[in-house]
């Protein structure tokens, strides 16, 4: 970190911040500060969902999830683009027209206040985890390759995030993401044409995608049916739509960013923005990972991305033996980059030669062999040490060879997608506490600016939490599946209780309580079993058996324990 790159970094930041506080201070009611007013046209709430959804994670996490298993990644995705038709069909225009400042106040207009609070207090627990690991993600990162303090990195991003969201909400938060995604897409283009730049004179991108393809780093699709797979065409398609309809259509993080638009249809087109652009945002990220894993085939690379590993060896008695791996991985390196650009020379002349093709291979597996035994090292030095580094490897890449600027740059995109997350996360969490809980369990009635204060209180309580949170975490095996797999735990739960409320009419609150309450359970025992303790089921499945599961819980109860009308007539499901 230069100079420059700190003048970079802070400018970035600080304009953000200040920006987003000064053009949306002084919100006068609950509606201005929760639903801003209704004021926000297409292509912000469009930016908006894109910016909550691309946290840091996402541009630390993403890269070397594709440097170690390549692109297949991007099947998680297949299922959003047609569950973003789904909610601008259905669950927009029942939102709009039931006038909700939250996704689980139509709940209780449908059912009752039991299943409302369920729901609400669902969503509070996981979006409360994961708002935590917006900002632990990036600090752990920074504090490791910068040697920053961890805690201190916690509270300055948890704090900086704060600010603008307690000043103006909703607005802040649409505001500021416009910038943030500005700042995140133009700093992974320049980074990837880099890279490119960086590559051998006589490489094309062709043959870089072809080294990539020896290496089965281009394994896009996989049609697998085996359930122990995590990311198939079918998870994507069923899981990753259950797990999209759920998050985009009930989490309040995201129905909070379209419920501020202008009218129903600006709502929707944001949304059918985010249904065109997202798939192809995620495959340009996991590309640029396979082009780091290009880029080191002819550089040199380290035994374990992590460097605080690094330092836990240097500190053992296992010092000898991970040097001696170190040196045959410098020789191992070397004789890749000779028989790669052996192959690009054969490329260039139209002959993909399969015997250095299978070379390539065997070296990679190799390297893969030489990096196990360096992770079996690092755990008998410390049995704490986290081995997996997947989420080190996009910003070792950034602080070894990226140029003077470009450093603070990419901070900034990591930060400013870590806010971005966040501060939508907080939004969320304040607007739902505030309306859902505290609002409608308050036994007296209150002024407008009572619950305008309330709101801004809940703000700053679960900014405090999310910190608290950071400050205690763990890393996981790679943080984007974290993540994901906290979602794919509650997400299909409240997501069935969502479809019943609104596709099917005859069932009432309590079957419906009940059947979320069971199926809920049973997700966490299903998660414990199959996935935690033996991997025989992909977590996204979790989405889809959660709804199916709810939904049919629900038929089957009010078949045979809640025969009669619907206990509430009034919500709007025309």
């Amino acid at each position: 970190m230069q100079l420059f790159d700190w003048i970079v970094l802070i400018v970035t930041l600080l304009f953000i911040v200040g920006y987003g506080s000064w053009k949306t201070k002084g919100s006068k009611n609950v509606e201005d500060f929760i639903l801003g007013n209704n004021e926000t046209p297409w292509y912000t709430v469009g930016l908006s969902v894109m910016a909550t959804q691309a946290s840091a994670i996402t541009f630390l996490s993403t890269p070397g999830q594709a440097y170690h298993d390549g692109m297949g990644f991007v099947q998680f995705y297949f299922g959003l683009p047609i569950a973003m038709i789904v909610i601008c069909v259905t669950f927009i225009p029942l939102y709009h027209k039931n006038k909700v400042y939250t996704a689980y106040e139509f709940l209780e207009k449908r059912f009752d206040v039991k299943t409302r609070s369920l729901a609400a207090i669902l969503f509070l627990v996981q979006r409360g985890l994961g708002t935590g690991l917006t900002i632990y993600a990036p600090a752990i990162i920074l504090s490791a390759l910068l040697g920053w303090n961890l805690t201190a990195m916690n509270i300055m991003i948890g704090v900086l995030v704060i600010i603008y969201t307690f000043s103006g909400g909703t607005k802040a938060v649409n505001v500021t993401q416009k910038q943030q995604m500005f700042v995140i897409m133009s700093g992974m283009f320049i980074t990837f044409f880099l890279i490119l730049h960086y590559l051998p004179n006589d490489m094309t991108f062709t043959s870089a995608m072809h080294i990539a393809g020896a290496n089965d780093k281009m394994n896009i699709v996989d049609f697998s049916f085996d359930p122990e797979e995590k990311y198939t065409f079918w998870s994507g398609i069923t899981g990753g739509f259950f797990l999209a309809l759920a998050y985009f259509g009930t989490d309040q993080s995201q129905v909070g960013r379209y419920l501020s638009g202008k009218s129903v249809r600006e709502s929707q087109m944001g949304l059918i923005m985010n249904g065109l652009l997202k798939v192809p945002m995620q495959f340009f990220i996991l590309l640029t990972g396979v082009m780091v894993f290009v880029f080191f085939q002819f550089n040199p690379v380290p035994l374990n991305f992590n460097p605080n590993n690094k330092i836990v060896i240097e500190k053992s008695a296992y010092k000898e033996e991970y040097h001696a791996l170190e040196k045959k991985l410098i020789t191992l390196s070397e004789d890749k980059k000779v028989v790669n650009l052996l192959y690009i020379d054969q490329l260039n002349q139209d002959y993909d030669n399969p015997i250095l093709r299978k070379e390539l291979v065997a070296l990679s597996n190799k390297e893969k062999d030489l990096r196990d035994r360096a992770k079996e090292i690092i755990s008998k030095a410390d049995s704490n040490s986290e081995t997996n580094d997947k989420d080190y490897v996009f910003f070792h890449f950034i602080l070894h060879y990226l140029p003077k600027g470009l450093i603070g740059l990419l901070l900034a995109v990591i930060l400013s997608a870590a806010m971005s997350s966040t501060a939508s996360g907080l939004n969320a969490l304040a607007s739902t506490t505030a309306i859902d809980i505290y609002k409608r369990n308050l036994k007296t009635e209150k002024s407008e600016k009572h619950y305008l204060n309330a709101t801004k209180f809940f703000t700053l309580f679960w900014g405090v939490i999310a910190i608290l949170f950071a400050c205690v975490g763990t890393l996981f095996e790679n943080l984007i599946q974290l993540v994901n797999i906290i979602g794919s735990i509650f997400y299909g739960t409240v997501l069935g209780i969502f479809l019943v409320g609104f596709y099917l009419r005859h069932v009432q609150a309590k079957p419906m309580f009940y059947s979320a309450i069971i199926s809920q359970i049973t997700i966490f025992i299903i998660y414990y079993f199959m996935i935690y303790t033996q991997e025989k089921l992909g977590y996204l499945w979790l989405n889809f058996i959660g709804a199916i599961l709810t939904i049919v819980l629900a038929l089957v109860m009010q078949f045979l324990f809640f025969k009669g009308k619907p206990d509430v007539e009034e919500v709007v499901l025309e």
